[in-house]
């Protein structure tokens, strides 16, 4: 066998594994016969190693031969004859020094939290749900790192944002994470509407999403931008959008306490390890199209920055810690992008990989410390005092109340984001209910008063929200 058929072999392995652990567990579950907790625990850890294994023996084959960029082509799945360009969807993945590190970081984490989930949600009612949604999750995550064009990227990039929103969501008995789960949704939306269009421009632009022939052909990080300053400028301000939305950057951080709602092992694994990276990754990958506008750059420094001094702002009032791991999660992302806008990829690329690991363990040992801080606190007799951090730097009283206040309403963003994006995009979708409820009792003939929902219940979407 060649090497390059092996790359081949061992990169279809790893795209396949956590799509046949998806598909197991998704087909299963909708004729009804779900797999044992046992069973579904050794079919993800199976899923995983495989991945895991394959993508390290692409590590050390690169290492050995000295290929820094290996593709995988699995032709154009869609092509439309146009007048200039031909669209196509081509899907294709690549393996280089920005893919083959978050891999194996994805396989790395999601293995701890599937082997912590095993056993933290044991003869959980939803067992066998958050492992459809673990797989879903885990699909996307790879396709995102392995995408070598940007229509791919989207596919991965949507199986991420459909699993954390349905995660966060996850106790369906109440109705506080069913309106987070949807607030998120929103967001998310948004986001990927910005990523949309550039994908779109970037087809109008060139005739094809492909990386290698947007950043250039150098492998990462080295290439040039083949757009030129303005059409880098709107198409990078897109994918920026994109990524504040995936990575909750202000002004979009007022969704991230409320994704706090789902299981511990979720919110470790989205808001504390890789969700919450997807959009730092996505600027690496298009680090060329960043460099080919100052201005776009200067902008990428900027929001990082804000986010960074917000996200640091806010964790230092939180009373839950989950939150304030989430705020501090912010405040490393931040960060990154600013070291993504200031051009220093492999600093942020490392950055990326410790913050992660480091933030995945803190979240999944958060239940066990709080257990632990109470006991300390009944050994004492009482509470543990803290010094306030404002009487550190000699701040005055009244600046330190009005900071306190600012910093426990999460600077008023959750409340703008709920008055100006999502009630107007809920509003939206509750007239298309009415009038679809009024267009099918017309239909059937029902009487005015008698509305039914589709499956026959006379509560609505519109009651509930």
């Amino acid at each position: 066998m060649t090497i390059d058929n092996s790359f081949y072999l061992l990169g279809l392995i790893v795209a396949i594994s956590p799509a046949i652990l998806m598909s197991l567990l998704g087909i299963r579950s909708l004729v009804g016969r779900q797999l044992s907790e046992r069973a579904t625990a050794i079919a993800t850890e199976v899923s995983v190693l495989l991945g895991l294994s394959a993508s390290l023996c692409i590590l050390a084959l690169m290492l050995v031969t000295g290929e820094r960029h290996v593709e995988i082509e699995l032709g154009n799945w869609v092509v439309l004859p146009l007048a200039e360009h031909d669209f196509h969807f081509h899907l294709k993945f690549v393996f280089d020094r920005l893919s083959v590190p978050f891999t194996i970081l994805s396989f790395v984490l999601c293995g701890t939290i599937g082997a912590f989930t095993s056993r933290y949600l044991h003869r959980e009612p939803g067992y066998n749900r958050f492992f459809v949604l673990y797989s879903i999750f885990l699909l996307g995550m790879i396709v995102s790192s392995l995408a070598g064009t940007i229509e791919t990227l989207f596919f991965g990039w949507e199986f991420v944002g459909l699993s954390s929103a349905l995660l966060v969501a996850f106790f369906q008995e109440r109705s506080n994470p069913i309106r987070n789960g949807l607030n998120v949704w929103v967001i998310y939306r948004i986001a990927d509407a910005a990523f949309l269009i550039a994908a779109l421009t970037l087809h109008h632009l060139t005739g094809e999403g492909d990386f290698s022939r947007l950043t250039g052909t150098g492998p990462w990080p080295e290439g040039q931008s083949t757009l030129d300053s303005s059409h880098a400028f709107f198409v990078g301000l897109l994918l920026l959008f994109a990524a504040m939305g995936k990575s909750a950057l202000v002004p979009f951080s007022g969704w991230l306490p409320r994704a706090m709602e789902g299981p511990t092992s979720s919110s470790a694994i989205f808001y504390g390890a890789l969700s919450v990276h997807l959009g730092a990754y996505l600027l690496l990958r298009v680090g060329p199209i960043l460099e080919a506008s100052f201005a776009l750059s200067v902008i990428v420094v900027a929001v990082g920055l804000v986010s960074a001094l917000f996200g640091a702002f806010a964790s230092r009032v939180q009373t839950d810690i989950k939150c304030a791991l989430a705020f501090a999660s912010l405040t490393q992302v931040g960060i990154i992008v600013v070291e993504i806008g200031c051009g220093l990829r492999y600093l942020a690329l490392i950055h990326l990989v410790g913050h992660a690991c480091m933030r995945a363990l803190q979240l999944l040992r958060a239940p066990s410390l709080l257990h632990d801080y109470r006991s300390l606190e009944n050994a004492l007799g009482g509470h543990i005092l803290h010094q306030s951090t404002g009487a550190w730097f000699g701040i005055p009283s009244r600046w330190r109340l009005w900071m306190h206040r600012v910093a426990s309403e999460r600077g008023f963003l959750d409340a703008m984001l709920q008055a100006y994006i999502v009630e107007p995009f809920v509003s939206v979708f509750r007239i298309c209910d009415s009038l679809e409820r009024k267009w099918n009792d017309w239909l059937s003939g029902a009487a005015p008063g008698q509305q039914t929902s589709k499956d026959g219940d006379t509560s609505s979407l519109e009651e509930f929200l």
